[in-house]
């Protein structure tokens, strides 16, 4: 039985909205084409980290990234080489912002990413709140959705590109347009609720990537109806 490895980076002070329910997309998704599949709990503390074939950290409060920016910094050069390896990564809001340069809050010390995304954030005064969709020219889907909850601003440079275009809802920033990021394997998107289960041919690509071989389909009527339920809903 082949097997897939899912790394969970700090899910005892990330995982709002739901975070989890990408863990168990990402599980029940790759088991269903009969994939052994171990998810490891990375937690504040712990001294190593293995090699995974996907990593995932959620959203939370400014409290919580400020102490997992610090956990992060003890990896960062593992974690760049995952990336250079090429493991898949997904970050959710706070762990999208955590997944760039740095997130400068209103007020307080400038919280460290790990640089895996060419992007910084800076916080905003206005909150974005509400169902977002997204136009993406990736293959795996025309559309993304999801629901954001955020005010920080997140802009991207360099070889980092967006997941696409916003048709309704924020995004990244209100400004530009753009939602999410990709720089390699490395993703990150403000779309929480959970994010894969709303998005199961997104959930395909990532697992394609990491198992490095095109999946057989399932049967995704009920979730590709729930998908198009929320096109265009804010």
């Amino acid at each position: 039985m082949k097997k897939l490895t899912i790394g969970h980076l700090y899910p005892k002070l990330l995982n709002i909205y739901g975070d989890g329910g990408n863990i168990i997309t990402l599980k029940k998704r790759a088991e269903w084409r009969g994939y052994d599949v171990e998810v490891d709990e990375i937690n504040s503390g712990d001294s190593q980290i293995k090699e995974h074939d996907i990593y995932f950290i959620g959203g939370g409060q400014d409290l919580q990234q400020i102490e997992v920016s610090k956990e992060l910094q003890k990896h960062k050069e593992f974690l760049l080489s995952e990336r250079e390896r090429g493991a898949v990564f997904l970050g959710i809001c706070g762990g999208y912002q955590l997944l760039g340069h740095y997130y400068q809050p209103l007020e307080g010390d400038r919280l460290l990413g790990i640089s895996l995304l060419d992007a910084y954030t800076v916080a905003g005064r206005n909150r974005f709140i509400g169902n977002v969709t997204v136009n993406t020219e990736y293959v795996f889907s025309p559309t993304l959705v999801g629901f954001e909850n955020h005010s920080g601003l997140t802009y991207l440079q360099g070889e980092t590109k967006p997941l696409g275009v916003v048709v309704a809802g924020n995004g990244n920033n209100g400004q530009d347009k753009t939602e999410g990021a990709r720089y390699k394997n490395v993703f990150g998107t403000y779309l929480h609720g959970s994010f894969l289960p709303k998005n199961v041919n997104f959930a395909d690509y990532m697992l394609e990537l990491a198992l490095g071989e095109k999946l057989i389909k399932l049967d995704d009527e009920i979730e590709t109806n729930a998908h198009n339920a929320l096109i265009g809903k804010m």
